[in-house]
């Protein structure tokens, strides 16, 4: 009896010891241990020569911005639900580290009803007086948020006395994990919301083997069995182990292969619209639909008022709409029309006008699809497959900021590396056979990057290295060598793959005409660490806001004085400025162009070597958007692995720039973005681009014969799609009581998920298809707010599902 003791207590702890290195707070994430006694993990390995590995290596990441769901939990007869409903979004600032907490709605924080407790939250910066209240001076931010949440328990305490709901007020003062209950789901929804998620890709096989070395190595250790005289009883703890251990790891699989599902699962299009300008619309239809739409656009003042927020002017009659009158007759504006500002009448008689004569997949320029980039990745494959020419990513480099958009960038080695693989392995499938990638990164994930290239793309697919200026170098380098203490960091890194060894590659295009410089704008993002001697009036203008100007004040006035003088000389002489300045020895000139500050960037010879892109500048401020790739960058890449027609894709499309510039480089496009910056910058961008940017690339000579006033125009879709948790808020259990008796004590552990879901609307439920236009989800069409019913589209939902042309 006491032996039978004995292994029932060896094999608890043994079981705890397995279980808790990979499982904390009920979330599966490997535990890094030390240990005296050898390893811990069995690594898979094959032999290779090198083995990129890490923590997370088979697992899809799951999040990578801050969604704010719903979080809900029952508490005797009532369900408690947490909500954001709002989050400020701090777009247009350049500070890198800008904290933000949940706190309490200022307006309506608590509202109880008859069996539900709503308690809504909002996640933002505090106001300085509300750093004090809350005492978040010092620590990190989640110490910060720990304070917050005390607080936070403290006011729902309160309010619920006032309210004298005192049988709920003694359930949540229960003790969970050595805190109140309402404080414990309150510290579990604000890390939620913050945290990484992993979905592992095969669970059982992984824990199995994982169970199996444990046994091997810490519960049949040799150690162990020298000092041991009854074999037996380690024999018997082992199988025992090896028996509960499988059960377990039966149930934690159902349920890692249950959210699998969910996440794998092609995502419903929820929301489709068209942008065209009105000069297409009047190619595509005929003269009465023409007619008719015009009186539409005409009394439509929510298009009427976002022409004039793009800056198109504003429109009150026909007459404003049309751009000239000739022999040959009208000619319209570019003007973008947005359907989403019309009926779907309108929407659906506009596609069959354009359909009468035209394939819509034809004459469309470009897709923009708001939606996390992995599920828009698989949903679109079908479609996509093998059809891209060019991709070029900028994903959020692994550092510890955070970016001044709502967007997770803590994303450390081996989740930053999680986060691509998943994404590029999606991209290579989506590449054509002779299709090439890029992806920029900076100093802190590029080892990774090319060995994680090499590994999904083929090491014998590396086609270069490429070094991209990211802004002025810190002043210290323009010093002395002797006393430096730090070098600055003056580019990012480019690596480019293709999916075959022979991808096309036409040489990548250096302008001529700028041999000797360019003029480039006078201000830097802002660096590490205020300088203030750096903001100072120009030409009676101060940098914009959150930026400096690139030298100090004596420099800058200095190039002043050089350009006047230049100018003088090169009235009566006809001198060029790259000949005035080599003749001359001087290099710094500044002017006014407009009102914008420029200053002249001299190119060395070196500069043209076909991996040393320093030449121009690799981000841009054109949009006021903290990671917003340069056009000239992107046109580069454009131009030399692609022709006109091809498909150029960018799945963390950010600003927009690599949609923009292949619109008017005449290339089709695909953008993914998840961000609100969606509709507050790319959209807008796009619509801007189609009535004819003049920014960025639009000013080079070559661009200019084909994408100007008159060649602009286009027609874009852009889509919403059905995200991971608007498929978990849709998940309703059903009891099968039939198949429970069937498998009886095997149900629950490993088919209770997979049968009491099985008609459920996220999986696309055949008897719904009864009435397809009025099949609906609940889904959240924004980073905040309450889930509501909406019609799914259906007929863009199957064409991706069959991949077919739309």
């Amino acid at each position: 009896m006491e032996r039978i003791e004995e292994i029932q207590t060896q094999v608890y702890n043994d079981l705890y010891s397995f279980f808790s290195r990979f499982y904390e707070e009920g979330d599966f994430v490997p535990q890094y241990r030390y240990s005296i006694r050898g390893h811990k993990y069995a690594i898979p390995y094959n032999g290779e020569e090198v083995k990129l590995y890490w923590a997370n290596y088979d697992q899809y990441y799951i999040k990578t911005g801050l969604l704010f769901r719903d979080y809900t939990f029952k508490a005797e007869s009532y369900k408690v639900i947490f909500r954001t409903v709002s989050a400020k979004d701090e777009l247009g600032s350049n500070k890198a580290t800008k904290e933000r907490f949940f706190v309490l709605d200022d307006e309506n924080p608590i509202e109880i009803n008859e069996n539900e407790v709503l308690i809504r939250f909002q996640y933002r910066e505090l106001s300085e007086e509300e750093v004090k209240n809350y005492g978040v001076e010092n620590g990190s931010n989640a110490s910060k948020q720990e304070k917050i949440n005390q607080r936070i328990y403290e006011e729902i305490k309160s309010h619920l006395e006032r309210e004298k709901n005192l049988g709920l007020i003694k359930y949540l003062e229960q003790t969970k994990n050595e805190k109140p209950l309402l404080l414990y789901h309150i510290n579990r929804f604000t890390a939620k919301n913050t945290r990484d998620y992993f979905i592992h890709k095969n669970l059982r096989k992984f824990l199995k083997d994982q169970l199996d070395y444990f046994i091997k190595a810490e519960v049949l250790d040799i150690e162990t069995l020298e000092n041991e005289k009854f074999f037996d009883k380690h024999i018997t703890r082992a199988k025992v182990v090896r028996e509960i251990g499988e059960k377990i790891i039966d149930c934690l699989s159902q349920i890692e292969d249950f959210q699998k599902k969910l996440w794998e699962k092609k995502k419903f299009v929820i929301r489709t619209e068209y942008v065209i300008t009105l000069d297409r619309l009047q190619k595509w239809t005929d003269k009465e639909f023409f007619e008719k739409a015009l009186e539409r656009i005409l009394s439509n003042e929510k298009q009427l008022k976002e022409w004039e927020e793009l800056g198109f002017g504003k429109i009150q009659s026909k007459e404003d709409l049309i751009e000239k009158r000739d022999s040959g007759g009208v000619e319209y504006k570019k003007l973008p029309i947005d359907t989403r500002y019309f009926d779907e009448g309108f929407k659906f008689e506009m596609l069959e006008k354009i359909s009468e004569k035209y394939d819509l997949d034809d004459v469309l320029d470009g897709l923009l699809i708001k939606s996390e980039n992995w599920q828009a990745l698989n949903t679109i494959l079908n479609k996509y497959k093998g059809k891209v020419q060019t991709i070029y990513i900028d994903p959020p480099f692994n550092k510890e900021q955070d970016a001044d958009y709502l967007y997770n960038v803590k994303y450390k080695d081996s989740t930053w590396i999680s986060l691509l693989e998943n994404r590029l392995r999606l991209a290579r499938d989506l590449l054509s056979d002779r299709g090439s990638i890029f992806v920029r990164c900076d100093y802190n994930g590029n080892m990774y990057v090319r060995l994680l290239m090499n590994e999904v793309f083929g090491e014998e697919n590396f086609r270069n290295e490429i070094v991209v200026r990211r802004g002025a170098p810190k002043s210290a380098m323009f010093k002395q060598f002797e006393g430096i203490k730090s070098m600055g960091v003056m580019y990012d890194n480019l690596f480019w793959y293709s999916s075959h060894p022979d991808a096309r590659y036409t040489g990548f295009k250096i302008a001529v005409e700028k041999k000797g410089g360019y003029w480039s704008n006078f201000y830097d993002m802002k660096p590490s660490g205020e300088r203030p001697t750096m903001r100072y009036e120009l030409f009676g203008l101060l940098p914009p806001k959150n930026y400096y100007w690139k030298w100090g004040k004596e420099r800058a006035l200095n190039a002043v004085e050089n350009y006047k003088k230049y100018l003088e000389v090169a009235e009566l002489t006809g001198e060029t400025l790259e000949e005035y300045s080599i003749r001359t020895g001087i290099r710094d000139f500044v002017k006014l162009e407009g009102n914008s500050v420029k200053y002249w960037v001299p190119i060395r010879e070196t500069d043209f070597l076909v991996n040393n892109w320093l030449d121009i500048p690799g981000y841009s401020a054109e949009w006021n958007f903290q990671t917003e790739n340069s056009e000239i960058l992107l046109k580069r890449v454009i131009e030399s692995t692609s022709n006109e027609g091809d498909l150029v894709m960018d799945f963390f499309l950010g600003s927009g720039t690599t949609t923009a510039v292949a619109h008017k480089l005449k290339r089709k496009w695909i953008g993914i973005e998840m961000g609100e910056h969606f509709w507050t910058v790319v959209l807008p961008r796009m619509k801007k681009v189609l009535a004819y940017d003049k920014s960025g690339i639009s000013k080079e000579k070559d661009v200019k014969e084909k994408y100007n006033e008159k060649s602009a125009g286009g027609f874009f879709k852009y889509q919403i799609l059905e995200q991971y948790e608007d498929t978990l808020d849709n998940i309703e259990l059903k009891e099968n009581k039939a198949i429970r008796d069937l498998f009886k004590d095997d149900y629950l552990i490993k088919y209770f998920l997979e049968f009491e879901t099985k008609e459920d609307p996220a999986f696309l439920n055949i008897n719904m298809l009864e009435n397809p236009y009025e099949y609906k989800l609940k889904v959240n069409l924004s980073e905040v707010g309450e889930p509501r019913e909406e019609k799914v589209d259906l007929i863009e939902t199957f064409n991706y599902l069959l991949g077919l042309k739309g």
